[in-house]
């Protein structure tokens, strides 16, 4: 059963709207709040087929005020200048052999993992390990990188990562409630935009069928996508 909360809510909101991003952020903000700070949450249903590989959607975006969460680090890097940058930047862990052993025994209490090429060659072992949690460093989302450092200064500030799911979904925090409905809508902009760049050449049709916007305990509040593609 809805909570008395989430009814209040949706007397809010029109469900069958599709708001214009700023109104949306607006209609969020009137929502009754809950005893925590809640996550900002934007939704996707794509027009592509997961199962493709030229249909992937995949990328990473800059949030402008960053997403107000506390950001775990790890960096696999041989002893070196590597590692000391990782350090000096702010990553929370770095190591080479000995956090590649604690990650096989089960240790995941970070949130996002950074690797040099160099250390790539034996962290490539961990992928059954890190896959699944989405853990594992890539290329394209710029956690497998020489620059240590300003990988590492990047996820911190809030660069989010965001991939298409099996379904065809993809599901992307831009901010806590807390936060202006300025910072909001601007985060929420930057990462729109950035998937609606992340179009497939092979997608015929419709792109994007849907977005949402929603916090970690409101009904979804239809967005208007039509200024960001021409779908």
């Amino acid at each position: 059963m809805p909570s008395k909360r989430y009814k209040k809510a949706l007397e809010v909101v029109d469900g069958k709207k599709a708001y214009p991003l700023k109104e949306a952020v607006g209609v969020l903000a009137k929502f009754p709040k809950a005893k925590f700070n809640e996550t900002i949450d934007l939704a996707f249903r794509l027009g592509v087929d997961p199962k493709q590989s030229d249909q992937m959607v995949r990328g990473t975006v800059p949030l402008p005020h960053g997403s107000g969460k506390t950001v775990r680090v790890l960096v696999f890097a041989k002893s070196g200048a590597s590692a000391d940058a990782a350090k000096a930047a702010g990553a929370e862990y770095v190591g080479f052999e000995d956090m590649i052993k604690k990650c096989q025994e089960g240790w995941a209490d970070f949130d996002v993992a950074v690797a040099t090429p160099e250390a790539m060659v034996e962290v490539r072992k961990l992928g059954k390990v890190l896959g699944p949690r989405g853990l594992m460093p890539n290329p394209k989302t710029g956690t497998v990188t020489e620059d240590t450092a300003k990988a590492v200064k990047e996820v911190k500030a809030g660069r989010v990562e965001f991939k298409i799911d099996k379904a065809g979904n993809v599901h992307v925090p831009v901010g806590k409630l807390s936060f202006a409905a300025s910072q909001i809508e601007e985060n929420a902009r930057a990462v729109i935009e950035a998937v609606a760049k992340a179009r497939p050449h092979s997608i015929k049709g419709i792109y994007i069928h849907s977005c949402t916007i929603s916090a970690t305990m409101s009904p979804p509040v239809r967005v208007d996508v039509r200024e960001f593609s021409n779908n």
